[in-house]
């Protein structure tokens, strides 16, 4: 049992890869659904909230609304999804909404950018010139998203367990050397990775109604959640009601515990 996640850009067969993958293990593959189900639950259309999701910061910036709302319940949806392990994600910002949990295998798929503006010129009908624009341009968007939110670059060969490139390697490669390396015992779930993804999730649904600056620890074991927040003493009692209400739906919770931590000074 393992989770997989898959970073692509456009055109880099990274979805028919983790299409594949998924098939072959008998995983659930994640990518547009999550999009849609989060949207559906914001009431808000799709192209928002890919937007919010995808494009740089000085277009989200212009913007109705907080991006920071959309990633906060984009990533909720997603960790709800990925508790049940056994799912290949495809989608965006997996490897950092997972952070820390050790059975997730991240993969980044490239391909030969010459070979992405052949795609996109043939697609769309349009001159070379103006199709290089419109890859680079994407693949800028999507590295400074990733940036201004969390400080990380996509490109980062760091980020990943392996970095795989179409064209050097066939669609067919790729899926068996990923298919191998899910295999080795450092990606299968355990007692304490499961109860890691446990947490994270807490967090992520804590984040989407609670001011993220407020949240100091979070902690789940054998049932009893201890949650460590710092927030002025007039709005203590409201956030310990939200926590508890959130607690009350979660059946791995029995107990909860809420402390709170000194304001910085400054």
């Amino acid at each position: 049992m393992a989770i997989i996640t898959i970073s692509r850009g456009s055109y880099s067969r990274g979805k028919e890869v983790a299409e594949k993958v998924a098939s072959r293990l008998g995983y659930e593959c994640l990518s547009r659904d999550v999009v849609l189900e989060t949207a559906k639950q914001l009431h808000i259309p799709e192209v928002k909230l890919i937007r919010a999701l995808h494009d740089a910061p000085s277009i989200l910036d212009r913007l109705i609304g907080g991006r920071e709302k959309y990633v906060a319940d984009f990533r909720r949806v997603l960790l709800h999804h990925l508790q049940k392990n056994n799912v290949v994600y495809h989608g965006l910002a997996g490897q950092f909404f997972l952070k820390g949990i050790p059975h997730v295998l991240k993969v980044r798929i490239l391909a030969n950018k010459d070979q992405r503006v052949l795609e996109e010129m043939a697609r769309e009908n349009i001159p070379r010139e103006e199709a290089l624009r419109i890859i680079t341009t994407d693949d800028e968007e999507r590295r400074q998203w990733s940036l201004h939110l969390y400080g990380i670059d996509t490109w980062d060969p760091d980020l990943y367990n392996m970095v795989l490139k179409i064209g050097k390697l066939t669609i067919d490669s790729a899926v068996e050397i990923i298919l191998s390396a899910v295999k080795q015992p450092c990606f299968q779930t355990t007692a304490e990775s499961r109860q890691k993804m446990k947490e994270l999730a807490f967090i992520a649904e804590l984040q989407t109604q609670v001011d993220e600056s407020s949240i100091v620890n979070v902690a789940l074991a054998d049932g009893e959640l201890s949650v460590t927040l710092k927030a002025p003493a007039k709005k203590r009692d409201d956030l310990e009601a939200k926590i508890r209400r959130i607690a009350d739906g979660l059946p791995d919770v029995k107990s909860v515990s809420i402390s709170f931590g000194p304001l910085s000074p400054f």
